[in-house]
């Protein structure tokens, strides 16, 4: 008798948690507060000049076979031009449609939607249309 294969479940990336984000006060923190309140995004997020775009991903091994990506979060911090944070967002995917987990906003324009259908694309296929609110 074999023994049996059990999977194991591996985070990468870093994404904040909601907890984290609560402290994050829009409209009132700066760009400069953010690395001792949630840090700063690990190698697999993005520091650009109007947002910092923090990705998180969840991995199954399972026996021998390569691991398998199950889930992809991207954490979208934007920035207004004084640097105060203006949006605090939380994306995953669903059916392969980039959808919003939680959203908090000054300004309900979305900046940056392109570039998190790229951080969560490699994960099934990312779909062109429009973003599921």
């Amino acid at each position: 008798m074999g023994s049996a294969c059990s999977s194991v479940y591996r985070n990468h990336g870093y994404v904040p948690t909601d907890e984290d984000l609560a402290m994050v006060e829009v409209g009132k923190t700066v760009r400069e507060d953010l690395p001792q309140l949630i840090g700063r995004p690990s190698s697999a997020g993005l520091l650009e000049g109007s947002a910092w775009y923090y990705v998180g991903s969840r991995w199954e091994y399972y026996g021998a076979r390569p691991p398998v990506e199950i889930d992809r979060q991207v954490v979208a911090v934007s920035f207004g031009e004084t640097g105060v944070v203006e949006n605090v967002e939380r994306f995953g995917l669903e059916k392969g449609q980039v959808v919003v987990l939680s959203r908090r906003v000054t300004d309900t324009s979305i900046k940056g939607v392109g570039l998190v259908r790229q951080l969560l694309g490699s994960i099934g296929r990312v779909t062109a249309g429009q973003l599921v609110d």
